[in-house]
């Protein structure tokens, strides 16, 4: 399909590493690619149990790994929500800085370190 994003296998191991949840993943996944799909769509075409999508939509909404925007619709009923992947930058920067206070935390059980100084781990981003 033109147009359509390819992520190769490396690409999805590392989405799957950096979710932990390979449900969650496949979901934020299939938005990327579809650059925004609403949860039935979703749900047909991760081929995940019903509750299971609708559960991680709203824990990844809560979360901010996926916008949601609701839709108008001129049927009776429920106005569905259109689902959206955070770009794949903004999801790298959150986890880069989870990474870093986490590291931090490690980093300061040092008590071998007898000077008082200070470590603090930072990952920058680089000019390419």
């Amino acid at each position: 399909m033109p147009g359509e994003l390819r992520i190769n296998k490396a690409t999805e191991r590392a989405i799957n590493d950096l979710f932990r949840s390979r449900a969650e993943s496949q979901i934020y996944l299939f938005l990327l690619r579809k650059k925004g799909a609403r949860s039935i769509d979703i749900i047909r075409g991760t081929h995940l149990h019903p509750s299971t999508v609708r559960e991680l939509l709203a824990r990844m909404h809560t979360r901010r790994m996926i916008i949601r925007e609701k839709q108008k619709n001129d049927h009776i009923g429920k106005n569905p929500y259109l689902y959206r992947a955070i770009p794949p930058l903004a999801l790298l920067k959150r986890y880069a800085h989870e990474l870093e206070t986490r590291l931090n935390h490690i980093a300061a059980l040092d008590s071998t370190d007898t000077s008082n100084a200070t470590i603090r781990i930072q990952i920058q981003e680089g000019d390419t």
